[in-house]
């Protein structure tokens, strides 16, 4: 997803500063940092955290996008706080911000395969089948955070909540 709103914005991925693990990239017309955690999903909190810092980020100026295999593939829900849900990301961004009010965007991934590992299921690639609907999935994503930056997180909630939004 963030790689997608980079393209439409023109955003050129650097490495963050300071030795932070991550990637990030201003979105100059918005005034705005999109950022990459390259740690572990369960360590990125360190790398949230400290380009918080590098860049003066306020919580409240803050979305975090993640996976949700608690939702069906393709279906995008926004909270402006909340607990961690079972996500190891979020818990991780919880304990380093030690706050659970941030805003947070969760995209479906569905629970595949009920044979299949879990931790197999997230790190694979989509089948061919569901490409179509994880490529409408990230366009709406990408939409979504445009609309966290320009208007914030109510405005996210109430246009991108609706579960007809993913069919």
């Amino acid at each position: 997803m963030l790689d997608a709103l980079a393209e439409r914005h023109g955003v050129e991925w650097e490495s963050a500063p300071r030795g932070i693990e991550g990637l990030s990239g201003r979105w100059r017309i918005a005034d705005a940092v999109l950022a990459k955690p390259l740690t572990f999903m369960n360590l990125s909190g360190g790398a949230v955290v400290g380009l918080m810092q590098f860049y003066k980020v306020d919580v409240v100026d803050l979305l975090v996008v993640v996976d949700d295999v608690n939702l069906d593939l393709g279906r995008l829900r926004a909270r402006s706080m909340g607990s961690a849900g079972g996500h190891n990301g979020l818990k991780s961004v919880i304990h380093s911000l030690g706050t659970e009010e941030f805003a947070r965007l969760r995209i479906g991934v569905g629970r595949g395969d009920a044979q299949r590992d879990l931790a197999d299921h997230v790190t694979a690639k989509f089948e061919r089948e569901e490409r179509e609907n994880v490529a409408a999935a990230v366009g709406r994503a990408a939409d979504a955070a445009e609309r966290f930056v320009a208007e914030g997180i109510a405005q996210v909630m109430n246009t991108f909540n609706r579960k007809e939004d993913a069919e």
